[in-house]
């Protein structure tokens, strides 16, 4: 059978055709060339030795480039850009002796790629320009030899950053510049991508002064805004080149959504799909149809576990390809990494797990097929990773496996949207103050800065100069110049990843882990809570704000911390208003005080402890957006509502939870990067409001570029909404992993309302207080009995709800809640024997009801330490959960050991057996994995863990 049917049999297979929410069939297309005029001699031979044709775009960009125009290049993955801004740099070299070119990459890995590029061409074309990468990584002994010899010299931004204040030892190299090249040009985004601009026009401040006035060449993925990120960047006007000319071969896009036919259910979640198994399961499908596949996972840890998991079963299954199995990633010495990327190239690997370390332009040839195991987080990264697979003259299959959260689950039901255009935008801010002090004064070290330059060069005015003088940060001298007055380099004071320069060491027994900001300490290493680095969890045991220690110890836990936090805003100046229909959008500058004053402590989803903290309330000055909702809309959803609890507030909560985890599929961020606040009243605006905002001292431009894009972003939450199949929230649409409010409280149908109702005042169908009211099918159902009976116990009338609560036991004798809640009744009745009695009725149906537990601990005097001795009375479904994730996660040993400790107690659990079964099985030992089949499946054998135990040993 040939190869293209086996990537076609994917999508009819049995197994996976249910899940399947999309395919988008991309149809081949041929090449387009185009003949370039007065090519030097040298080019004309090398191209007919390889026999290669300048594709149409390739063409255009050296005819761009030859005409002196800054070029930005924007074609897909493996459509040859490097050759087409390569050949008019050597063109130049050939006819300068002295010209230098100076290509900046993000990572080193794509640099020392390249460098291989450029050393083929240097002795193809038999000319001398000793290219080098000039990084960390560069011994010391060597660096001298570069600065004087190499006429292309390769790094990357924190490099440069560094060493830009000796660049009287690169005086050569800068006299010559004729080219800066900029590859993957979309990465410079958000807060590195702003500082990376102000790091660029230091660079153009200083070639200048050596004469030099280079051409800019970048090369990106497809962006909403390629020519205003080059403008940006650079401060210099772009030709742009995005007409992909090159061929490609029809490719199958498919989006697979585990959770297509899956109904969340609050109670019960433990047989919600596994995304990673369901990777797992289609990595290995792909391999044994012998499809060269390359798995992209959401982080470093998933890379490694898929991998394991995939050696394992294949030595089951078809041994002969176990070794032909690999992890790749970042933090794998350099030898390992070039070892896997040539095993792709040769065909000696057929199965590839790796992070976003192999989107970028590294060269590994062309595959047969991509997995992406979670979206990325941008458009720009799913199409990197999917350009991976597809040869030039054969079929390729993409696959993205959607988790069950906003993003990606907006995808799967809006296919459209998907694969319509790029929709985002890039965003790089340059009017961050913090930003803009910090590059004046490495500007001011590198060379004096004249009056005026600020301005020329960064377009930051002189008042801000005339301030730092104030703070004697910078010094005039006689001359009018503007010099930095101290010894030290300030560029080392300033990383290019974050903007605050007070950064916290996260120090285990005198070792240090990480470095973060205050704002990340707060939220992720405050005093108890459970930080994970490179896979191992540590414990926050202090934390010293004044001289920026935090230390850890490392220790295995079963559980993990949520920190509660509570958020005041207010309006500092309004800085614009855009009006859609009746809508308006306020921006302007804001004051947020963040107070994190309790932290949870989780097992999965229940908490088992909440605890203070005493931390100074965190404050900072940044940029947002903010709207307001009439009072008319509260009074309406009451009206809907009438038997329900804070529903206006819940429908303001979801509202912005679900606009801010949507963000990013209109500007290029992370939702970790914004902040938001909902609040029925707010003193500023004298009305119910929503304020979201950037989450940086001084703002970074998200919130703006949103304010440009809301209407796109308002009806793609209303499509989210109206597409999620749950009845009041859930993770693919309102909860929100970062809410500071414990997702407290949240209404579904009043989300919706309100964002209808925000569309309607966009289209003119409502104009203020003369709403319509909008039909958004609310679910309203009656309370059952059991509600009933819980809201006269909340209210204190005890003797009305037990009259309700011996109804329902009279009818139902194993309603396990109203057993509990009778047993609640009587022991604040001071009748602790008989509250014992009820106690003990619904434990035995239910040992995890968390009531009557709680009870069991008070009325027969344990302590909790000895209510949780899994030989007892006790929470299995807690239990089982946990065994469960340390499978998931790989650490088979201890999840075998809590199976065993759960089986000792109740070995009829058939979910438990088939568990410890797969355990076996993906130990390598079979026959006990059949044993443990055997067992379970005489309990029940239509168990899920069951049915994945039966997949694996037929």
């Amino acid at each position: 059978m040939s190869e293209v049917n086996n990537i076609d049999m994917f999508k009819n297979d049995v197994r996976y055709r249910e899940n399947i929410a999309h395919i988008e069939t991309i149809p081949a297309k041929k090449a387009s060339f185009k003949k370039v005029d007065n090519l030097d001699e040298k080019i004309i031979d090398y191209l007919n030795s390889k026999d290669v044709k300048l594709y149409n775009h390739q063409a255009e960009t050296y005819e761009a480039i030859k005409n002196g125009e800054n070029v930005i290049i924007t074609t897909p993955t493996a459509s040859g850009k490097t050759l087409a801004f390569n050949l008019p740099i050597m063109e130049t070299m050939i006819e300068d002796s002295d010209a230098t070119a100076l290509y900046i990459y993000p990572a080193k890995a794509l640099s020392n790629d390249q460098l291989h590029v450029l050393e083929n061409l240097e002795e193809q074309l038999d000319i001398t320009i000793n290219p080098r990468t000039y990084d960390g990584d560069t011994p010391r002994d060597q660096k001298r030899g570069i600065r004087e010899k190499s006429r292309i010299v390769l790094t990357n931004p924190y490099q440069l950053h560094l060493i830009l204040s000796w660049h009287h030892q690169w005086s050569r190299f800068y006299k010559n510049l004729r080219y800066i090249v900029i590859d993957e040009a979309h990465y410079y985004k958000g807060v590195f991508g702003s500082n990376v601009a102000f790091l660029i026009k230091r660079l153009k401040r200083i070639a200048n002064f050596y004469g030099s006035y280079p051409q800019f060449i970048l090369s990106s993925a497809t962006l909403a805004n390629p020519l205003e990120l080059a403008n940006r960047l650079t401060g210099e006007d772009f030709a742009l080149v995005d007409d992909d000319t090159s061929p490609s071969g029809e490719k199958d896009f498919i989006l697979y959504n585990p959770f297509k036919n899956y109904v969340r259910n609050k109670a019960y979640t433990q047989n919600a799909p596994s995304v990673h198994m369901e990777t797992e399961n289609i990595f290995m499908y792909m391999m044994l149809k012998n499809i060269q596949t390359l798995c992209f996972t959401v982080s470093r840890k998933t890379t490694e576990l898929i991998a394991m998991w995939a050696k394992k079963d294949m030595t089951q299954v078809k041994g002969k390809l176990a070794h032909r199995i690999a992890a790749y990633r970042a933090g794998y010495r350099p030898q390992e990494r070039r070892e896997i990327e040539e095993g792709l190239k040769s065909g000696k690997y057929l199965g590839v797990t790796c992070t976003n370390a192999l989107e970028l332009g590294i060269n590994i040839g062309s595959l047969d097929a991509v997995i992406i195991s979670g979206y990325p987080g941008t458009m720009i990264s799913t199409w990197q990773q999917s350009g991976r697979a597809g040869r030039s003259n054969q079929k390729s299959i993409a696959i993205l496996i959607a988790f069950e959260n906003q993003l990606d689950q907006y995808f799967m039901n809006n296919p459209q949207f998907f694969f319509d255009k790029p929709h985002e935008n890039a965003i790089i801010d340059l009017t961050n103050p913090i930003l803009q002090e910090a590059h004046l004064l490495c500007a001011a070290k590198e060379l004096p800065l004249k009056r005026g330059e600020a301005e020329k060069y960064f377009g930051i005015s002189q008042n801000v100069i005339d301030e730092l003088v104030l703070k004697k940060d910078l010094f005039e001298n006689h001359n009018g110049d503007f010099m930095y007055p101290y010894d030290d380099n300030p560029a080392m004071d300033h990383s290019l990843d974050q903007i605050s320069s007070e950064e916290f060491k996260v120090m285990n027994n005198g070792r240090l882990l990480e470095t973060m900001e205050r704002s990340q300490v707060y939220r992720e290493a405050h005093e108890g809570a459970i930080l994970i680095n490179k896979g191992d969890t540590y414990v926050v045991n202090s934390v010293n704000l004044n001289r920026g220690y935090v230390n850890v110890s490392q220790q295995t836990v079963d559980y993990h911390t949520m920190v509660l936090n509570k958020t005041e805003i207010n309006i500092k100046r309004k800085l614009s208003k855009t009006k859609y229909g009746n809508l308006t959008i306020h921006f302007g500058e804001l004051t947020v005080s963040e107070d994190y004053f309790k932290y949870k402590k989780m097992h999965f989803s229940k908490a088992i402890g909440t605890y203070p903290l005493d931390l100074p309330p965190l404050k900072f000055n940044t940029k947002g957006l903010w709207f307001t909702i009439p009072k008319s809309v509260k009074d309406t959803l009451e009206d809907m509502f009438p038997n329900e609890e804070e529903v206006f507030a819940g429908g303001l909560h979801g509202a912005e939870h679900a606009l801010i985890g949507l963000f990013p599929l209109h500007t290029m961020c992370d939702r970790f990067d914004i902040g938001g606040l909902s609040t029925n009243y707010h003193e500023d605006t004298q009305e119910a409001s929503i304020f979201i905002y950037d989450g940086y001292e001084g703002g970074i431009g998200i919130t703006e570029k949103a304010v440009d894009v809301f209407v796109d972003l308002l009806n793609s939450t209303i499509d989210l909404l109206n597409n999620c199949q749950c009845k009041s929230g859930c993770p693919a649409c309102i909860y929100s992993p970062k809410c500071g409010n414990d997702n407290k409280p949240l209404h579904k149908n009043a989300t919706k309302y309100i964002l209808e109702y925000m569309k309607k005042l966009i289209s003119g169908d409502v104009e203020g207080e003369k709403e319509e009211i909008i039909d958004v099918d609310p679910v309203i159902k009656e309370k059952d009995e059991f509600d009933e009976a819980f809201e006269l116990y909340e209210k204190g009338d005890y003797s009305a709800s037990k009259d309700i609560l011996n109804n329902i036991i009279a009818n139902d004798k194993k309603h396990v809640k109203a057993l509990a809640l009778m047993a609640q009744i009587l022991y604040n009745q001071d009748q602790k024997d008989i509250a014992l009695l009820f106690t003990k009725k619904a434990l035995a149906i239910d040992k995890s009801n968390e009531m009557a537990n709680d009870l069991e601990v008070l009325l027969t005097n344990k302590t909790k330490e000895d209510s949780s001795d899994f030989s007892s009375l006790d929470d299995v479904e807690a239990l089982y959960e946990e065994a469960y994730d340390l499978y998931e996660q790989g650490d088979l040993e201890t999840s075998l050991e809590l199976l065993e400790k759960l089986l000792d107690f109740d070995d009829k659990n058939s979910e438990a057996l088939a568990l410890v079964g797969l355990i076996y099985y993906h130990s390598g030992f079979f026959p006990k994995a059949v044993e443990y089949y055997r067992k379970a499946i005489k309990i029940n054998k239509n168990g899920e863990m069951v049915k994945q135990l039966k997949m694996r040993i037929s």
